[in-house]
């Protein structure tokens, strides 16, 4: 469940609520702070769930680290990994770019694909759990 909810903060966030951000306000000056403290809250968030997955797919299901778990755990912690750079490296370059009139689009752009990838992660972990749950009918969500 863990990993779903992550997966549907990355897409509410990132996705929907900072376009929308940027479309209601209108002006960049305005916007750009807010959605920057979004983006820092999901990079914060993707580390905190990546790292527990990934911790719980190796400490609780190591036993049976068959090529999908495996698959998952990688995915997790390709996305920490990403948010990482994301909060660390990408943040900091894009506000000295809009400072000093750096490479803005450049810097946008791997924090965009820094994003999807966890994305991307958070889905694969999702997916691989859940499909393990759906190998016995009677557990299966559907």
């Amino acid at each position: 469940m863990v990993a779903t909810l992550w997966w549907g903060m990355l897409t509410g966030l990132a996705f929907v609520a900072v376009p929308s951000l940027f479309a209601k306000l209108g002006n960049p000056a305005v916007a750009g702070p807010v959605a920057a403290w979004l983006f820092a809250v999901v990079a914060k968030l993707s580390m905190g769930c990546g790292a527990g997955l990934a911790l719980y797919l190796r400490l609780f299901i190591a036993p049976s680290l068959d090529k999908r778990m495996k698959l998952a755990m990688y995915f997790s912690v390709l996305a920490v990994l990403a948010a990482v750079v994301q909060d660390g490296v990408v943040a900091q370059q894009i506000v000295t770019a809009r400072s000093s009139g750096g490479s803005l689009r450049v810097w946008h752009g791997l924090g965009t694909l820094l994003v999807l990838t966890q994305w991307v992660g958070a889905l694969v972990v999702s997916w691989v759990l859940v499909s393990r749950l759906c190998e016995t009918p009677v557990r299966c969500p559907a």
